[in-house]
């Protein structure tokens, strides 16, 4: 099955040697995005929470540039630094999946790049990738 990589400069630009997402058959895998201010380069004021709405801001440009949107993803994977800032991060997410959310798994890590205190991928599936 051929691979295609999605580079959406509008979400900002990787921190190393990765794509940004990567489509394969329907299926799109948006790598772990942070909550960076894409016209800044710099992580956003306002903590976890704001972190967490920027990053989801960035998945979804990302998924746009797929040819997909928020309503396609079918599973995120959350990565926090600290497990008291759990309800914060979870108001923020929720606002993004109003109806019928993802599956998700939210895991607590030692660190985090760059200082973050959140950083989320998300997988989705539409009929037609890219179309």
């Amino acid at each position: 099955m051929p691979k295609r990589t999605i580079k959406a400069p509008a979400a900002g630009a990787p921190v190393g040697p990765y794509s940004q997402a990567v489509v394969a058959g329907n299926w799109i895998f948006v790598s772990g995005e942070k909550g960076v201010d894409p016209a800044t380069g710099k992580i956003v004021d306002g903590g976890i929470a704001a972190q967490t709405r920027q990053a989801l801001i960035n998945i979804k440009t990302i998924l746009k540039a797929a040819g997909a949107s928020m309503e396609d993803v079918v599973r995120c994977v959350v990565y926090m630094a600290y497990t008291e800032d759990f309800h914060l991060m979870n108001e923020a997410y929720a606002a993004f999946f109003p109806k019928d959310p993802p599956a998700r798994s939210t895991v607590i890590v030692a660190a985090l790049p760059l200082g973050l205190e959140v950083l989320i991928e998300a997988t989705a599936y539409v009929d037609a990738a890219g179309a």
